[in-house]
């Protein structure tokens, strides 16, 4: 059977008290699906593995499932390929401006129609931040920080439960472990 290298991406987990995982069960559970060269990074529901070819959707339904089922934590997953992922990061056009890679972020799109609902944002100006699109995400420099940052907030407010986050320098990081998989 067709092997193939994923990343999952948990949304929300170990933000607020309610949806905390230690990284060591999150492990086990996704191995204890049949995932091998299970590795996670940080303490945030970034995970990546090896397995069995299948649709990102199925992964997700899956791992959705058993974190229900046996840790009790119900989170929305967002899976991809490495090769997504390589896309993501090959595709960022604000690298060149952004300098502090912890306040660029990277809004991971669920699907096309979460695409079209952030182009019209695209037309926008931000300044001093910036926000791109590429396929399957929307790319935003804070200058001056996240949480006071308009284009973020208005990203949130259209996308809604439709995205996850990571900054730059967590989703290199998690490039780079996709990277060590094996192939």
């Amino acid at each position: 059977m067709t092997r193939k290298r994923y990343i999952v991406l948990l949304r929300g987990v170990n933000v607020g008290r309610a949806k905390r995982i230690a990284m060591a069960d999150l492990r086990k559970l996704i191995a204890d699906l049949g995932y091998d060269h299970v590795r996670s990074l940080l303490n945030s529901g970034n995970v990546v593995f090896t397995g069995p070819a299948k649709s990102h959707d199925a992964v997700a339904a899956e791992i959705e499932e058993a974190l229900v089922l046996k840790l009790g934590v119900a989170s929305r997953t967002v899976v991809l390929s490495c090769d997504d992922l390589d896309a993501i990061i090959a595709s960022n056009p604000l690298l060149v401006q952004a300098t502090d890679h912890s306040r660029l972020l990277t809004f991971i799109l669920a699907g096309p129609h979460s695409r079209e609902a952030v182009e019209a944002l695209c037309g926008q100006d931000w300044r001093p931040g910036a926000m791109a699109l590429g396929e399957r995400a929307a790319y935003v420099w804070c200058p001056e920080g996240i949480l006071d940052s308009p284009v973020v907030a208005a990203l949130g407010k259209k996308l809604g439960d439709a995205t996850t986050t990571r900054n730059w320098a967590t989703l290199s990081k998690l490039h780079t472990l996709c990277q060590e998989l094996p192939a």
